[in-house]
């Protein structure tokens, strides 16, 4: 059997439902579980807020089922949207939507992060997108963990999303992360050498009342509470089937060649989060155009390039996976740029943030 078999795929999404009159946010879920409840089952949820909608694949056993998961998914989506007058949008924020205007859903835990976090709550207008890759060995989970955070800024500028916040044109990719990092427990993960020493830090934090489990950890990386997989939470939703599909292909190749290098005695160097940090800065910052640390040359080196370089680290990885045709389409993405990049950009020719929304719910639903 291949070793890598066991690297399961799951993704999760979360959409803005639109309004295609005002290309504002509204409130629509409840309406759209009571229409979806069927055919969905459990794979579509309430989210924080009404105007938001998750969605979630089966656990697939290949990055092509988790294409074909993904794709219909947006579809049944934006079919049921459709019939009541609605669209969907995958994006880390929304180019002017204000939070303020947002109706918090009706659920317990949802109450209760108000009730705990206050405004730093009310101020979530956000939307992510979540890999899960299967790994059933807890240890194995926390050593990739540590080992895949050196690379997270750079998952990040794949999927940057997020440049508009309020109508304003932030100078930033990937705002979505500034908001989300305003909650404790955020950002690049702890390192834990074990399975055990992970849940005594868990432990820790229930017992003395800061969490009552631990889904109210929610670094850019974490071993789910209740699947035995690593979820990678670091990426704004992002926009085009094929970029969230490049970007799950990436990360599974590189947890593969991880757990390749482990086999062999080998690992990748472990680095101080705050080095790390930095990296996710410049992620957040300048996305695909900028430059990053090369933590073990100590150097700036323009993004892209690091990106290429990694492609490279993961090539003989990639057949063995059956995935290298999604990976190769990361290229496309090097040359044509994230969608924060297109939404700038059409920002830029128009001069009307409704075009970039117009954009956005076209570009979402293409192949679906």
């Amino acid at each position: 059997m291949n070793e890598l078999d066991s690297l399961t795929i799951g993704i999760e999404e979360e959409y803005q439902i639109i309004n295609p009159e005002t290309r504002e946010l509204t409130s629509f879920i409840q309406e759209f579980l009571d229409q979806g409840a069927v055919v969905f089952r459990d794979q579509v949820k309430p989210e924080f807020l009404q105007s938001q909608i998750e969605v979630g694949s089966k656990v697939c056993q290949n990055i092509q089922e988790a294409k074909d998961e993904i794709r219909r998914l947006r579809g049944m989506v934006a079919e049921i949207a459709e019939k009541n007058g609605r669209k969907i949008v995958a994006a880390g924020t929304h180019p002017f939507s204000r939070w303020e205007d947002q109706l918090v859903t009706e659920h317990e835990r949802y109450k209760q992060l108000v009730s705990t976090m206050r405004m730093v709550a009310q101020r979530l207008l956000i939307f992510g997108m979540h890999i899960h890759v299967g790994i059933p060995d807890r240890d194995l989970q926390l050593d990739i963990m540590g080992q895949m955070s050196y690379f997270m800024p750079h998952i990040l500028t794949l999927s940057s999303s997020s440049p508009f916040w309020w109508g304003h044109k932030t100078g930033l990719k990937s705002y979505r992360s500034v908001i989300f990092e305003d909650l404790p427990r955020t950002g690049v993960p702890e390192r834990f050498e074990t399975a055990d020493e992970y849940d005594r830090y868990v432990n820790t934090l229930v017992k003395t009342g800061c969490i009552e489990d631990a889904s109210k950890i929610w670094w850019d990386i974490r071993p789910h509470h209740n699947f035995p997989t690593l979820e990678f939470r670091v990426c704004d939703c992002t926009t085009k089937v094929d970029e969230v599909i490049a970007i799950a292909a990436l990360v599974q190749a590189l947890v593969a060649k991880l757990i390749l290098l482990r086999r062999q005695n080998q690992t990748w160097r472990i680095y101080r989060r705050g080095l790390i940090a930095e990296n996710k800065w410049r992620a957040l910052k300048d996305g695909l155009d900028g430059s990053m640390i090369d933590l073990g040359r100590r150097n700036e080196i323009p993004t892209k390039d690091l990106m290429l370089e990694m492609l490279e680290l993961v090539d003989d990885v990639v057949d063995r996976l059956g995935t290298r045709k999604e990976i190769e389409y990361i290229h496309t993405m090097l040359e044509n740029g994230s969608s924060a990049d297109r939404q700038i950009k059409k920002f830029e020719e128009t001069g009307d943030l409704k075009d970039v929304v117009d954009m956005l719910i076209q570009e979402t639903v293409e192949g679906c």
